[in-house]
């Protein structure tokens, strides 16, 4: 995905149903896409990752949603190691985000990270 195209929320919801091939009753707001990245019935794997280029214009024109996105993100990946997902012998499902930014904002998105409770 690129963050260029998700410079809102309904960019990301357009990109994640796009790229992810979310079904129909995709509600277009935090709380479904949320549960849809929890599920992805409809898209087995045995990872699944997620990569932003230039996340840097991620959520740009609304940037006190960027945490909201964080958070949505980190949320699903800790569901995904839930023993719900667990493959027979115990094996979590990964399921990884990686936003790919200029080395001059690494240092801000890792604030933003430590504030939403990330790494």
């Amino acid at each position: 995905m690129d963050g260029a195209d998700m410079a809102d929320a309904d960019g990301v919801f357009e990109q994640f149903w796009e790229k992810l091939k979310f079904p129909d009753y995709f509600g277009w707001n935090w709380p479904a896409l949320l549960d849809c990245l929890r599920d992805l019935h409809w898209l087995p794997a045995d990872h699944y990752m997620i990569t932003v280029r230039r996340s840097c214009l991620l959520l740009s024109s609304v940037a006190d949603e960027r945490a909201i996105f964080l958070r949505t993100m980190m949320r699903a990946a800790e569901d995904w190691v839930s023993p719900q997902h667990r493959r027979p012998g115990g094996a979590s499902v990964p399921f990884n985000v990686v936003l790919f930014c200029d080395d001059s904002e690494v240092d801000g998105l890792r604030r933003e990270l430590r504030e939403v409770g990330g790494q």
